[in-house]
């Protein structure tokens, strides 16, 4: 019989999806089984048969269904402004180098997040994170990388961290000022980059103000020779890194990435064998962002048979953004990894937890129901993990725990 303690928190009578992949069952299901909380952490999942009678701090969740918390690995939260207007140029056949000329694009937001006040991007983004919650996210990474410049940059890592402090959520902030060339160095990328490498990256990391350093190599970002740059910066502070690889060309961006041990190369629409093989030396993490395939209309998808074959992990986020994937819904997003990449549905569940918490260096306290591993989960109005992405729009979200707590 298991002791537990007047303070344990019991939740049982459920069907329990702990994407454990050591569990031999699809979705690491189990039965007949329950949940024991002890200090905001799993102390065991055990039988039904094994609990006590009659304990204090009892749940009976009447045959629910419970998966780990939603991990969203890849997001651009904090922002000013909308790109609408564009998107409907777009479609009414204005190019996007027009665009762009006409001072649309990244900097466009980048121009709306200077001017904006850190309490207005602080309300938006709130509301935004607000919808995430109620789809049962408990881990989230907010990018900076429409600031451009210290005082900009900090205004969005600011943000990001307040977030953190208003909502129970865990954030990952990570640094992104590589994203693009600002205005002011239109004339000077290199340059851009160096005062990213001695200026912008060391003051903010001083500060406490991130975790982990992004960059967007493309043909329309920066090039090899300046991403790595930015990686050498990072790798001599010892922060980790990852990187925008392969969404438009192939660079050979994702083989740079991993060659730092990148924790994930991201959208990688184009990457080929080699940089699947360097993935899978380094360990680096595949994340999948159907939302921005979608919204730009693209036609190449993601090597999902190569990676599979070998072994590379897949998460899937909903890379929400202004400009290229203005979706804040991670349930849409693994449908949408299931319909245009061809992932199941277990691998969408896999991408959106495990896989999700490796991309973010926490696969081993996040992401998974298995003892030791932080009380984040949802339960669930639903028999089958397949249910909360087989409906985009209705959510059966009935109870998201947070560190063994109800919110």
């Amino acid at each position: 019989m298991q002791h537990l303690l007047p303070d344990d928190t019991l939740w049982r009578n459920l069907r329990l999806a702990t994407l454990d992949p050591e569990q031999p069952t699809p979705y690491g299901m189990l039965d007949r089984h329950a949940l024991i909380i002890r200090e905001g952490r799993v102390l065991a999942i055990v039988p039904e048969t094994s609990l006590p009678t009659a304990h204090a701090n009892t749940h009976d969740l009447q045959g629910r269904l419970v998966t780990p918390g939603l991990i969203d690995c890849h997001t651009h939260l904090v922002f000013g402004g909308n790109r609408a207007s564009e998107w409907e140029q777009r479609l009414n056949g204005v190019s996007y180098q027009q665009i762009s000329a006409q001072g649309g694009g990244i900097n466009a937001t980048v121009s709306a997040t200077r001017a904006a006040t850190e309490e207005t991007l602080f309300a938006s983004a709130q509301a935004r994170i607000a919808r995430l919650i109620r789809e049962g996210v408990t881990l989230l990474e907010v990018k900076s990388g429409y600031g451009l410049n210290v005082a900009a940059e900090e205004k969005m890592l600011r943000v990001a961290a307040r977030l953190a402090e208003e909502n129970l959520i865990e954030i990952s902030p990570t640094l992104l000022a590589a994203h693009a060339v600002p205005v002011e160095y239109r004339d000077n990328p290199d340059g851009y980059i160096t005062h990213v490498c001695e200026t912008i990256l060391p003051q903010l990391w001083e500060r406490g103000l991130f975790e982990a350093v992004d960059l967007f190599c493309e043909s329309v970002g920066f090039t090899l020779a300046q991403s790595e740059r930015v990686l050498h910066a990072a790798q001599a502070a010892g922060i980790p890194v990852k990187g925008h690889v392969e969404q438009l060309s192939l660079l050979g961006g994702t083989q740079l990435v991993s060659r730092y041990h990148g924790l994930s190369a991201d959208h990688i629409e184009y990457l080929d064998e080699a940089g699947v093989a360097a993935m899978r030396h380094s360990g680096t993490v595949g994340v999948l962002l159907p939302g921005a395939f979608y919204f730009l209309k693209e036609t190449q998808r993601p090597p999902v048979e190569l990676l599979r074959r070998y072994q590379i992990p897949m998460a899937v986020a909903t890379d929400f953004n202004p400009g290229t994937s203005p979706f804040i819904s991670l349930h849409l997003a693994m449908n949408m990894a299931c319909v245009q990449f061809g992932l199941t549905p277990e691998e969408a569940w896999a991408g959106v937890t495990r896989h999700a918490a490796q991309a973010l260096g926490r696969q081993t306290t996040h992401g998974q129901l298995k003892a030791g591993y932080v009380a984040d989960f949802n339960v669930w109005d639903a028999q089958n993990p397949v249910e909360i992405l087989y409906e985009p729009g209705r959510n059966p979200l009935y109870q998201r725990i947070f560190r063994g707590e109800m919110t």
